[in-house]
């Protein structure tokens, strides 16, 4: 059984965009130009996606003091079906954020959030990233909305505090899950990676 490359990259498309999709905030939207591979029965295919992603930060802090850097995400409803396929669940999602440089990781917290399945979600400092995990599964066709994320950090001595999201490469991905489809009348995997590109910075907070 094969699955068409454009057919597996719409359906990619079609869960990722309600993924990152960040609530209104008083921060303008940031556009994240995501490069996207998905991956099933040995195939891949590839496509660029543009998300905007609302972040919020103070735009100064003196040396030693907190910052918090807070992503509060809208509600959102996960797709039916996609190029075809009808989207069973999307499960194990893992995005990543980077500790700032000029800056270290105090603390972070998640908040609020529904329809994210029975095991709560996390957030938790891993080597240099903070990474918010969602075990689900998020049914096809189910509303959901990701929890807030506050991301507490300690000023440096001096420079600017610029947080990104996190993600180089489909070998070092900032966005990870499983996309759960009904091909042939069975279930299949297939494995989604992302990474901004170019990657901008959402917010920035000068120390001084």
């Amino acid at each position: 059984m094969k699955l068409a490359p454009l057919r597996l990259a719409t359906v990619a498309a079609f869960v990722i965009t309600p993924l990152l999709a960040i609530g209104t905030t008083a921060s303008a939207a940031t556009t994240i130009n995501y490069q996207v591979r998905a991956s099933a029965f040995g195939q891949t295919a590839e496509l660029v996606l543009n998300q905007d992603v609302d972040s919020s930060a103070p735009a100064s802090a003196a040396a030693g003091s907190a910052v918090a850097v807070t992503i509060d995400p809208a509600p959102n409803t996960v797709p039916a079906e996609g190029g075809g396929y009808q989207i069973r669940e999307i499960k194990n999602i893992a995005l990543k954020m980077p500790v700032p440089a000029n800056s270290t990781f105090a603390s972070a917290s998640v908040s609020g959030g529904s329809g994210l399945g029975a095991t709560p979600p996390t957030v938790a400092l891993e080597g240099s990233d903070v990474v918010l995990k969602i075990t689900g599964p998020l049914r096809g066709g189910a509303a959901f909305e990701l929890p807030t994320v506050t991301i507490n950090l300690t000023a440096g001595a001096s420079g600017t505090i610029e947080s990104k999201l996190g993600g180089t490469s489909y070998d070092a991905p900032g966005l990870t899950f499983t996309t759960v489809i009904t091909a042939f009348g069975l279930p299949v995997d297939a494995a989604t990676v992302a990474y901004p590109n170019p990657s901008p910075v959402l917010t920035s907070t000068t120390i001084g």
